[in-house]
């Protein structure tokens, strides 16, 4: 059973004084890595001076760049023969970084990702599906350990090959799926294809999505179209991956396990600590970890703490749906615009298909932004004016939220090009 009563409704000032005995410990282990070493003693840091929680803003950001500069080994704290894993970025943007895990590093994630499931209503005898990719990626593994630890079925059949997962689905009763928010639009369509409809051809009950930013208009789709109770998740792989923070059945917002994470807000330009209830990004200091803690992890998501306690009794407070991230948000005609303020207004039009994608242009030294839309099949089945009226609708709503009026080109369903993992929704040309 993971529904860890004295945890996660553990007294605050008790849950404080945790914190802090596990963030000296961390600060002492994170000293025996060679870049924390020499951070430290570049810096004069004296880490018996972090007597308090409110001490932890003496201490230096840590960010992508610094574990890049350190690559591959400079933040292990331990001999590479007690090290049994690891999990990398892709490198896309730059060297890829990497991150390290100790067999009792690996047992404690596993026990957040149980704790999380459990807190969603995954139960020991549910059959568990897990539709994303395993490997160096995190949320595959993350998932499939958090899983057996429940103790529920697991069938590991990892991303894309969508007419397999839909047979896996009706073949071995999957009830909880692990997905991704743009592919289970896609892969509900598929099942319309092959004359089936999840909510009767299947038993599925939980999805349990993430990976990618979505609004809480796409998660009301997902359960519309499914008839399941969706929950958002949220990890990165430097603080392990998913299991970070998790929905409970609430959902009104992620609660962070504050047992394993120290997390603040901070104003992303001044790097100023914010109150909780004030937007900015999220920093994390890890609790419990021994292979490679990281100290103020500067993450670029975006969000807000919930102050309040929640109704479901957890005293561990909770994030709000994470905004995007600071270096996804594109400026056009001086406007600061984020991928998910577009999601949400398309999804929140009943008109609108499960695919959509921004390009953005610059023409005569002018930017401009042409959003292409999937619309539902009976839209083009109509007449002109059903789709002038649609277009019309769709530019004064974007309008209305971006503060900046697009191009809006209607395209049918199936027109745009379709991803089996994470979407590319936003297109900039304008450097190219």
């Amino acid at each position: 059973m993971f529904w860890e009563r004295q945890i996660e409704t553990m007294p605050v000032k008790e849950l404080r004084r945790l914190q802090l005995r596990r963030l000296k410990k961390t600060l002492r282990q994170a000293a025996r890595s060679p870049a924390y070493s020499k951070i430290f003693k570049a810096r004069r840091i004296s880490l018996e001076k972090i007597r308090s929680l409110d001490d932890l803003k003496y201490l230096p950001f840590t960010t992508k760049e610094d574990l890049r500069e350190s690559f591959p080994y400079g933040f292990v704290t331990m001999p590479l023969e007690k090290i049994v894993r690891l999990h990398s970025s892709s490198g896309t943007t730059g060297r890829a970084t990497a991150v390290f895990h100790s067999s009792k590093d690996l047992e404690g994630w596993a026990n957040l990702v149980a704790r999380c499931m459990y807190m969603a209503g995954v139960r020991k005898g549910d059959v568990f599906q897990n539709m994303v990719g395993y490997g160096l990626f995190t949320g595959g593994l993350g998932f499939q350990y958090g899983a057996e630890r429940l103790g529920a079925l697991t069938i590991p059949s990892g991303s894309g090959n969508s007419r397999r997962q839909i047979g896996l689905m009706k073949d071995f009763g999957t009830t909880v799926i692990h997905i991704i928010p743009s592919y289970a639009l896609l892969l509900w369509k598929l099942f319309g294809e092959m004359g089936l409809d999840p909510k009767k051809d299947t038993k599925l009950r939980i999805a349990l999505v993430g990976a990618e930013p979505h609004s809480e208009a796409t998660r009301q789709r997902i359960e519309e179209m499914y008839g399941v109770d969706a929950f958002n998740s949220y990890g990165l792989s430097e603080m392990n991956g998913p299991g970070v923070a998790f929905e409970c059945p609430e959902k009104a917002g992620m609660h962070f396990w504050e047992d394993d994470f120290l997390v603040e807000v901070i104003d992303p330009k001044t790097q100023k600590v914010l109150p909780d209830g004030e937007e900015g990004e999220l920093v994390f200091t890890t609790l419990n970890r021994e292979a490679m803690p990281l100290i103020r992890y500067r993450s670029k998501d975006l969000a807000t703490i919930f102050p309040e306690c929640c109704r479901c009794g957890r005293t561990h407070r909770r994030i709000s749906r994470i905004k995007g991230r600071s270096d996804d948000m594109f400026i056009l005609k001086g406007v600061n615009i984020f991928p998910l303020q577009i999601d949400t207004t398309l999804m929140n039009i009943p008109e609108v298909g499960t695919n959509y994608v921004v390009i953005l242009e610059r023409v005569n030294f002018e930017d401009r932004m042409i959003v292409q839309v999937e619309v539902r099949p009976e839209i083009f089945k109509g007449d002109l004016w059903q789709l002038e009226n649609l277009q019309r609708k769709i530019t004064d709503a974007l309008r209305s939220e971006l503060l900046v009026t697009p191009k809006v080109e209607l395209v049918e369903p199936d027109s745009l090009p379709k991803s089996e993992g994470k979407a590319v929704r936003v297109i900039d040309r304008r450097e190219m």
